[in-house]
C-alpha cells in the first residue's frame, strides 16, 4: 500500500524541499514566458507568423545543440552547480527580452541572442535535474519524489498560465518577461543553497568528452524501450512545438480572442497536469512504458478540436486531457529511467533523451508559420494531430515498449523494513 502521508514525508527533507522550491519557481517563470514572448513578438511592427517562428526557433535550437554537452557536464560536475548556472542563464535571457520590449528597442539579432540564451539554459539544467533526483530521493521513493516535483511544477503552470496571460493583458509582454527572469534568478539562488555532499556524486573515472558521449550512447541504445519512445517523441514534439508555439497562438489571435483565450488553453492543460500528478503518485502499473505510450494518444484531441473550429470550452477541455496524460507519462518515464539507467550515466542518457525527443522541434517551429500561411492554421493543426497518433501507434509495435516491467511491489516494503 502506498500512502499520501508517506509520500509527503519527503517534504521534511531539507535538500528535497530546496530542490522542490527551486524547480517550482523555475517552472513558474517558464510559464510566464510562452504567452509573453509569443504575443510580444506578434505585436512588433511588421511581425508575421514567420517572425514568431524564427524567434521561437532561436530559443529551441541552442537547446538541441548543447544538450549533449549539458549531459556530460552534469555527469562530471556537481549537478547542483550546473542547475544553478542554467537558472542564471535563463534569468539573463528573459530579463534581456523584457527590457528590450519595454524600451522599444527590439532589433532582430538582439532578440535572437537573448532567446538563444534561454535555450542554452535549458540544455544545462534539465539533464542535471534528471540526475540529481536519485541523489536526493531514496530509491524506493523515486516515483513519489518525481510526482511531488511534478505537483509543484504543475501548480506553477496553472498559476503561470493565468497570471502570465493577465500580466500580458494588463501590463504588456515586456513586464511579463521581466517577472519571468526574476523568478529564474530566485530559483537559481534556492538551488545554490542545496549543497550536495561529494559522496552523492556518482563514482567513475574522468575521460574525454567524446568517450563520455560514446559511453552514454551505449547505455542509451542498449535499451529498446528507451530509444523507441525517444524516436516517437521526436515526431510528437515536432507537432507539439508547431501547435503550441505558433499555430495555436496564431489561431487564438485570429479567431478565439487573443492572449486571454490562449491563456485559458494553457491553463486547462496545466490544471490537467495538476490532476495527472495526483494520479501518478498512486498508480504503479506493472508495465509503465506501455501505459505511458498509450497515454500519448489522447493528447491529439485538443489539436483536432482546434482544427475543427470547436468552441473554446471544448478546446480547453481537450487541453485538460492532454495535461493529465502527459503528466502521468512524464512521471512514469522519469522514474523508469532513474531505475533502469546507472547513476553515473544518467545525465548523459537524459541528454540523449532530450536531444532525440526535441531535435525536430525547431523544424516544427520553422514549418508552422509557412504551413499556416499556405494551408491555414486549422488544417495545419489537424496535421499535427495525425502526426501524434501515427507516431504513437508505431511505438507500440516494439516489444521492449510493451514488455518492460516495473520492480516487484514488495521492494519498497523491504526497503522500509530495513530502515
Amino acid at each position: 500500500m502506498h500512502s499520501y502521508a508517506r509520500d509527503l514525508g519527503l517534504l521534511r527533507d531539507r535538500r528535497f524541499a530546496l530542490l522542490l522550491s527551486g524547480r517550482t519557481l523555475s517552472v513558474l517563470g517558464a510559464a510566464f514566458a510562452p504567452v509573453a514572448l509569443a504575443f510580444g513578438v506578434l505585436d512588433l511592427p511588421g511581425a508575421t507568423a514567420s517572425t514568431l517562428s524564427v524567434v521561437m526557433t532561436a530559443a529551441s535550437l541552442p537547446m538541441i545543440v548543447f544538450t549533449l554537452v549539458g549531459g556530460v557536464i552534469a555527469d562530471r560536475l556537481p549537478r547542483q552547480r550546473v542547475m544553478t548556472a542554467g537558472e542564471s542563464l535563463a534569468a539573463a535571457g528573459y530579463l534581456a527580452l523584457g527590457v528590450m520590449m519595454l524600451a522599444g528597442w527590439t532589433p532582430m539579432p538582439a532578440l535572437l541572442v537573448a532567446a538563444a540564451l534561454t535555450g542554452v539554459a535549458t540544455a544545462l539544467a534539465l539533464p542535471a535535474l534528471t540526475g540529481i533526483i536519485p541523489d536526493v530521493v531514496p530509491p524506493d521513493r523515486l516515483q513519489s519524489g518525481n510526482a511531488l516535483l511534478g505537483l509543484g511544477a504543475n501548480t506553477s503552470r496553472v498559476a503561470g498560465a493565468v497570471l502570465g496571460g493577465g500580466t500580458v493583458v494588463l501590463f504588456g509582454s515586456g513586464w511579463a518577461l521581466v517577472v519571468s527572469g526574476a523568478m529564474f534568478a530566485t530559483a537559481g539562488v534556492l538551488i545554490a543553497l542545496l549543497r550536495m555532499d561529494e559522496d552523492d556524486r556518482p563514482p567513475g573515472e574522468r575521460h574525454s568528452v567524446l568517450k563520455d558521449l560514446r559511453d552514454g550512447w551505449r547505455e542509451f541504445r542498449s535499451r529498446q524501450w528507451l530509444w523507441v519512445v525517444v524516436a516517437q517523441f521526436s515526431l510528437l514534439i515536432m507537432a507539439f512545438e508547431a501547435g503550441h508555439g505558433v499555430l495555436g497562438p496564431l489561431l487564438a489571435e485570429e479567431r478565439l480572442g487573443g492572449p486571454a483565450a490562449w491563456s485559458a488553453f494553457l491553463a486547462g492543460e496545466a490544471v490537467g497536469m495538476f490532476v495527472g500528478v495526483l494520479v501518478s503518485i498512486r498508480v504503479r502499473p506493472a508495465r509503465p512504458i506501455l501505459v505511458g505510450v498509450l497515454l500519448c494518444l489522447p493528447p491529439a484531441l485538443p489539436y483536432l478540436l482546434l482544427g475543427a473550429d470547436a468552441p473554446l470550452w471544448a478546446i480547453v477541455a481537450g487541453s485538460f486531457v492532454l495535461g493529465v496524460c502527459f503528466d502521468v507519462f512524464g512521471v512514469l518515464w522519469q522514474t523508469t529511467m532513474q531505475r533502469e539507467v546507472p547513476a553515473e550515466a544518467l545525465s548523459r542518457v537524459s541528454s540523449y533523451d532530450m536531444l532525440g525527443s526535441l531535435m525536430f522541434g525547431p523544424i516544427g517551429l520553422l514549418l508552422a508559420g509557412p504551413a499556416a500561411q499556405r494551408f491555414g492554421a486549422e488544417a495545419s493543426l489537424l496535421g499535427c494531430a495525425v502526426i501524434i497518433v501515427v507516431s504513437t501507434l508505431a511505438a507500440l509495435l516494439a516489444p521492449g515498449v510493451r514488455n518492460l516491467r516495473a520492480p516487484a511491489p514488495a521492494a519498497p516494503r523491504e526497503a522500509q523494513a530495513e530502515a
